[in-house]
C-alpha cells in the first residue's frame, strides 16, 4: 500500500487556517507548524497575564482541522461579551491557556485539544518559548512586538527575535522527512517570516530534499506589504531562505469586482497583490496561477478546496 505524501505547512493566523480547512480532506500526512509570537487582541492579553506562548493562531488552525460538526468550531471561535477582563477573549484561547497551565507544555496541550476536536493531523508550535518579534525599519529604528510592527506602517529591512528561540525538535524532524514544505498564505512579516528568521529552520529547509512552495497572499497587509507584488513577497522570503530556494509559487488570478476592491481599500487599507509577470519571469521558481478566490460571503479569501486541489495536484506529479 502506497504511503501518503508528507506535507509540512509553516504559517499562522487566518490565512493558514483557511488552507488547512481544505487540505484536511486530502490523503496526505499533514504537519502544521504555527507561530507563537502574536501579541495582539485576546492572545496578547493572555500572553502578558500568564507568560505563555501565543495560542490564538493555534486555536484557529485546530478549529479548522476539526472533523467534528461546525457548531464545535463555532464554540472554539466564540468571543466572550462581558463587562470584565473576559470581554473579547476567544473561548478556545482560554481553553488552550488553561491546558498550558495544567500540563506545563503547549505541545501537550495541543495534543490534548486535538483529541477533543478529533483532529487527524499534527499541529506543532514553532517553540514553547515566550517569543517577541522585532523589526528593524529602513532608517534603523527597532520596533518591538507583532502588533506594533503592523501599526507602525513602516518599511522594514530585517526581522529577528528579542529572545533566542528554541525550536521544537519535532519541527526539524518533520521538515527533514517532508515531501513538500509549504510557506502558507497569511501576514508575510508576522505569520510566515517568524519561522524562517530562525536560522536553524531556514537551514533545515535548505537541506531538505522536499520541494518548497509559497502560497502568495491575495491582498496586501497594511503597515507591512503596501505596494507589494507577488515577486516582492518571494524576494522577502528568500532574503532569509536564500536565493532561489523556493521551487513553486501559487497565486490567484481571480478578477475581483471594483466595488469589493474599493471596500477593502477604504475600510481596511488593503489592495490586491498584483501578479507582476515581468519580475516573476526573472525568478527560477515555477509559477502556478488559477482562479482561487471566493467573495461569496462579502469578504475576499481563498477557496480552501480549490487551493488544496492545486497543492495536491502539484504534490502528486
Amino acid at each position: 500500500m502506497q504511503k501518503n505524501k508528507k506535507v509540512v505547512l509553516l504559517g499562522g493566523g487566518t490565512g493558514t487556517s483557511f488552507v488547512v480547512k481544505g487540505l484536511k480532506y486530502f490523503p496526505i500526512d499533514l504537519t502544521c507548524v504555527i507561530t507563537v509570537s502574536d501579541d495582539g487582541s485576546s492572545t496578547g492579553r493572555l500572553r502578558k497575564e500568564f507568560a505563555t506562548p501565543a495560542v490564538g493562531d493555534i486555536r484557529k488552525v485546530l478549529s479548522n482541522l476539526s472533523t467534528l460538526p461546525d457548531e464545535i468550531r463555532d464554540v472554539m471561535e466564540y468571543r466572550l461579551k462581558a463587562h470584565s477582563d473576559l470581554n473579547g477573549h476567544a473561548l478556545g484561547n482560554l481553553v488552550l491557556t488553561s491546558l498550558i497551565k495544567e500540563t506545563g507544555s503547549l505541545q501537550k496541550s495541543i495534543k490534548y485539544l486535538s483529541k477533543i476536536l478529533d483532529v487527524k493531523q499534527t499541529v506543532l508550535p514553532l517553540s514553547e518559548d515566550y517569543l517577541t518579534l522585532m523589526g528593524e525599519t529602513l532608517d534603523g529604528e527597532v520596533i518591538e512586538g507583532e502588533e506594533e510592527i503592523t501599526k507602525a506602517h513602516r518599511k522594514y529591512k530585517e526581522f529577528f527575535y528579542k529572545e533566542e528561540p528554541h525550536v521544537l525538535p519535532e519541527v526539524f524532524d518533520a521538515i527533514k522527512d517532508a515531501d513538500l514544505i509549504i510557506l502558507s498564505t497569511g501576514s508575510l512579516y508576522t505569520s510566515v517570516m517568524p519561522h524562517i528568521i530562525c536560522k536553524d529552520v531556514a537551514k533545515a529547509i535548505r537541506e531538505s530534499s522536499a520541494k518548497v512552495m509559497y502560497i502568495c497572499n491575495v491582498m496586501t497587509q497594511p503597515g507591512e506589504t503596501d505596494g507589494f507584488g507577488v515577486s516582492d513577497h518571494v524576494n522577502a522570503l528568500e532574503h532569509y531562505l536564500g536565493k532561489d530556494e523556493i521551487d513553486v509559487v501559487i497565486a490567484s488570478n481571480t478578477r475581483i469586482s471594483y466595488e469589493m476592491l474599493k471596500k477593502y481599500e477604504t475600510e481596511e487599507q488593503k489592495d490586491q497583490v498584483m501578479i507582476d509577470y515581468d519580475n516573476i519571469r526573472k525568478g527560477k521558481y515555477e509559477f502556478i496561477e488559477d482562479d482561487l478566490i471566493t467573495t461569496a460571503d462579502g469578504t475576499i479569501k481563498h477557496n480552501s478546496l480549490k487551493l488544496s486541489s492545486v497543492i495536491f495536484s502539484y504534490l502528486m506529479r
